[in-house]
């Protein structure tokens, strides 16, 4: 059974397979990876990890508070979510307020549907009742996932990510 979890460093070993499931370069979206993360020494990992878990609402120096939280099965990496707290210009055109992955060894079990609910839940606990999802328009598994979770199309657009599929999704009284 799925769970989110806060960052943590035990999991480094199930992270590192997760990762060499991808391919060279693939953009892990939630996972909140910079290009000069070194996540492949201990030290380096725990330096990531602690940035993830002091990056939520109240970070200073964040110009768009996020929350992480990793999806794991027991001891075992299935994807990464992070919350926006709020939409800047590019957020509001290109990448919403939820952001997610799945390892490529656990997609087409639904866990990306849950996790995106999950992190709706989290939204919607923190007062944030209508919410923006995308994922790129060639994505029909992500799109399903949103959909699934009460994702209205609003439009797909050519953005500084390439075409995206834009989608809202309200929860609670407005």
């Amino acid at each position: 059974m799925p769970q989110l979890v806060a960052p943590t460093v035990s999991l480094r070993g199930s992270w590192l397979e997760a990762q060499a499931e991808w391919e060279p370069g693939a953009h892990m979206d939630g996972a909140g990876l910079r290009s000069g993360d070194d996540v492949r020494t201990e030290s380096g990992f725990a330096t990531w990890v602690d940035r993830l878990q002091a990056a939520g609402p109240a970070a200073p120096d964040r110009e768009t508070p996020t929350t992480y939280w990793w999806v794991a099965d027991g001891d075992t990496y299935l994807g990464a979510v992070e919350l926006r707290h709020h939409l800047d210009a590019f957020l509001l055109d290109a990448g919403g307020h939820v952001g997610y992955s799945v390892r490529p060894s656990a997609r087409r079990r639904g866990v990306a549907t849950w996790a995106l609910g999950a992190a709706l839940d989290e939204a919607e606990s923190r007062g944030m009742r209508r919410v923006l999802v995308t994922c790129a328009a060639r994505n029909t598994g992500s799109a399903r996932a949103i959909e699934r979770n009460g994702g209205v199309l609003e439009d797909v657009r050519r953005t500084a990510t390439g075409r995206v599929r834009r989608y809202w999704v309200e929860r609670g009284p407005l």
